[in-house]
């Protein structure tokens, strides 16, 4: 729910589609080829263990699974890895871009479309708008490179490092989309609750349980999460 349902960065793409019947079906066909990555991600990875049984890191699984690959094989895949690394950054910086922009930068400013703006000031509007966009997204993909090593780097497996660090945000934003789209007494309050709670509380928990398995925890900060914002 988090992430096919709730995340800027996948319906963002939905919202682009020409028609809502388009939409809908992009996210069904999106969510077939999810059903896949089991496959994708966890055979190789059972693979590993029995084909190349020393390897330091978890990580460099999935390298020396595809130097076992013929040539052209090797090329087809390595294209396909590159360019689903390109399209998630991409949308990723998109995403950042968009939020930054119009939920904050012309909101703080009072940039909002008028009734009595004529043209020329809504070119100007968007134009300068679009500007700021380019230059949140050049700023975030520096902020990116520079957390990389540090955060990224340092990690025996980068893919649950980053599945577990998203895992302090999304709570509380499961919770603040099913609230404002389910139950009619939501409030800004319980929002704000909710958000700063799923962080909080995932913090503490990992200090206090480092052992407890993080979609556990998840789960339990969810919950928890829930009960205070309806407080």
């Amino acid at each position: 729910l988090g992430y096919w349902g709730f995340n800027q960065n996948i319906i963002q793409r939905a919202l682009a589609a020409k028609s809502n019947g388009e939409a809908q079906k992009g996210v069904v066909f999106a969510a077939y080829l999810k059903l896949l990555m089991p496959a994708i991600v966890v055979l190789p990875g059972i693979a590993a263990v029995i084909l190349a049984p020393t390897l330091a890191k978890p990580d460099e699984a999935y390298p020396a699974m595809m130097r076992l690959l013929p040539s052209g094989l090797l090329g087809l895949v390595f294209a396909a890895l590159i360019a689903a690394i390109i399209a998630s950054t991409a949308s990723k910086i998109n995403s950042i871009a968009t939020i930054f922009t119009l939920d904050l930068y012309a909101k703080g400013r009072g940039m909002h479309t008028r009734a009595e703006d004529n043209r020329e000031d809504s070119v100007a509007r968007e134009k300068h708008l679009v500007l700021v966009g380019r230059i949140v997204a050049a700023a975030a993909v520096v902020i990116a490179l520079l957390c990389a090593r540090p955060l990224l780097g340092k990690s025996d497996q980068a893919f649950q490092f980053i599945q577990e660090f998203s895992g302090f945000f999304t709570p509380g934003i499961t919770v603040i989309f099913l609230l404002g789209l389910f139950w009619k007494k939501a409030t800004e309050a319980g929002a704000i609750t909710a958000a700063i709670a799923s962080v909080v509380l995932s913090y503490v928990f990992k200090m206090a349980m480092p052992d407890f398995p993080f979609m556990n925890r998840m789960g339990l900060v969810f919950l928890i999460s829930l009960a205070l914002a309806v407080v």
